[in-house]
């Protein structure tokens, strides 16, 4: 069997479904780099399958272990694995592909001939003026590097915009960060005003594998929950998956998964950004609505197998959504309710992502306390669905100031009113 070597951390997918996807496909090496992430996860992964630490610089250590490839569903990681299957010469992102789908200001830049949207690099306080005058407002602060949308800020006034910069700063919040002008979404109902677009890559022939549909943002970009089908007309999917492929096209991407976020404006599609890894929290609902394991297909492209599949056809709606940590800094002391949320018919699994006495951070990044799968008939019954999961659930929390107790329904309404200035 060939050898896959799983470059693992903290990124879209769980230990388990990384060797419950690839049991068939080949032997799995997980290669742990460096991070509090690994420190913590390395028992549960060496109980599961190979496992070796490796250094930041890993290249003699990952061609020792004579792999076949070589890939990782982490966006920390990217980089260093594009360096791996640059040295062995094995399928995946170049270093200059790794370098362009990992960094904002890189990505807008290359992306500028197929969907120009005015940015910036702000390199401190003293650099807001220009950049503001540059990008106007509305607009959107944020790290180059980052994932789970954290330390974005909207800008809606360039004083309040130039007072958050300095006070970024101070606290020691690293810099450039990129600027971007904000993309006003279409009016969209119950629904977010984007989508998401799950795309393989091999050898150069890009193939679309599914359009993911999303439950609104949370202030200020925090993501809560997906969904197969998307709400979106038939007329409107050329157009999507046309930006989507000349993105990828203008990145340069050979082999790789790719997940590209798409805003739905009243001027049509554009560009949220590209990322070149398989998306977070959506190999539950592939494998459920279509037997699509995009881990095993992760895999197959980097073993550089010439991957078609047929589009998936959905016998209904199949979804996950979370329940979002509250912006204080604490701990979680207890959840009540799972029991009673697992017995809804078409509740499928719950997930804690935070267990009893894990930390509550007070960041303005995703952060989710659990997350729930399901399947429902339409997608009205599939809302009606979460609203009776969030209702059930009761989460106690432990701050300096004392506990709180909140239902599923109370955090996300206390969070939908969030500010973050």
């Amino acid at each position: 069997m060939p050898r896959i070597v799983v470059v693992y951390d903290e990124g879209a997918v769980s230990p388990a479904e990384i060797v419950t996807g690839l049991k068939e496909v080949g032997e799995v090496v997980f290669a742990l780099p460096p991070s509090d992430h690994n420190d913590g996860m390395a028992p549960l992964i060496d109980d599961l399958a190979t496992c070796v630490h490796i250094p930041e610089e890993a290249i003699d250590e990952v061609r020792a272990l004579r792999p076949d490839a070589v890939l990782t569903f982490s966006e920390r990681r990217v980089r260093l694995t594009a360096n791996l299957t640059e040295e062995l010469d094995l399928p995946g992102h170049s270093p200059e592909v790794a370098a362009l789908v990992t960094d904002k200001s890189l990505q807008r830049a290359r992306l500028a001939a197929v969907d120009p949207v005015p940015s910036a690099l702000v390199a401190g306080p003293d650099d807001w003026d220009r950049c503001v005058q540059l990008v106007g407002t509305p607009a959107v602060l944020k790290p180059v590097r980052g994932q789970g949308s954290r330390d974005a800020y909207p800008i809606e006034d360039p004083h309040a915009g130039a007072d958050l910069v300095r006070r970024l700063a101070e606290r020691g919040t690293p810099f450039p960060m990129q600027l971007e002008h904000f993309l006003r979404g279409r009016a969209s109902g119950p629904f977010a005003d984007y989508v998401s677009v799950e795309s393989t890559v091999c050898d150069g022939r890009i193939a679309h594998l599914a359009i993911t549909g999303k439950l609104p943002m949370l202030p200020p970009f925090r993501e809560v929950g997906e969904f197969w089908p998307a709400v979106l007309p038939e007329a409107e999917k050329p157009a999507v998956l046309d930006l989507t492929t000349a993105a990828i096209q203008a990145l340069g991407v050979r082999f790789g998964m790719v997940h590209t976020e798409i805003k739905l404006t009243n001027d049509g599609p554009r560009i949220i950004e590209v990322n070149g890894r398989l998306a977070g929290y959506l190999n539950g609902i592939s494998v459920r609505a279509a037997g699509l394991d995009f881990v095993r297909t992760a895999a197959l492209v980097a073993l550089g197998e010439d991957v078609r599949l047929p589009p998936p056809r959905y016998d209904g709606v199949f979804f996950s959504f979370a329940t979002p940590a509250p912006r204080l800094r604490g701990t979680l002391v207890s959840v009540k309710g799972i029991g009673e949320v697992s017995r809804l018919p078409g509740i499928v699994s719950y997930r804690r992502y935070v267990s009893p006495g894990g930390a509550i951070h007070d960041g303005v990044g995703t952060q989710r306390l659990d997350i729930v799968s399901g399947q429902a008939p339409d997608h009205q019954a599939m809302l009606d669905l979460i609203d009776q999961a969030r209702k059930a659930l009761t989460f106690t929390f432990a701050t300096e100031e004392g506990t709180t107790v909140r239902s599923g329904q109370d955090l996300l309404n206390h969070a939908a009113k969030s500010t973050f200035w």
